[in-house]
């Protein structure tokens, strides 16, 4: 799956505003509100590039699409898949390593 850039820098920005590092603008979302956007708008591409994926298959199943695309879609929908359920499990696994801390 080719890298969202556009997201990864957003993400980049978000996190040095609220560190309040340069090349931070003012007036933006910081600490947990940038987290969540961050969040939001990683699940809004994935909910895209699944929805991309079902459209070629659908159109491959009425013969209006090469079976390449639809090959290239549902691996991009499966890299896209493994990388968010890695994330989730590493947040998951984060949240119990703090809880584990010692007071």
């Amino acid at each position: 799956m080719p890298v969202n850039f556009s997201t990864a820098i957003a993400a980049y920005m978000n996190s040095a505003r609220a560190l309040g590092q340069p090349g931070a603008a003012e007036g933006a979302p910081t600490g947990a509100s940038a987290l969540g956007e961050a969040f939001k708008d990683v699940m809004a591409n994935t909910a895209e590039v699944m929805h991309n994926a079902e459209q070629k298959s659908m159109a491959a199943v009425g013969g209006k699409t090469e079976i390449a695309d639809v090959v290239v879609a549902v691996a991009n929908a499966e890299v896209t898949l493994q990388t968010v359920v890695a994330v989730r499990d590493r947040v998951i696994q984060a949240y119990q390593d703090i809880l584990r801390m010692p007071i």
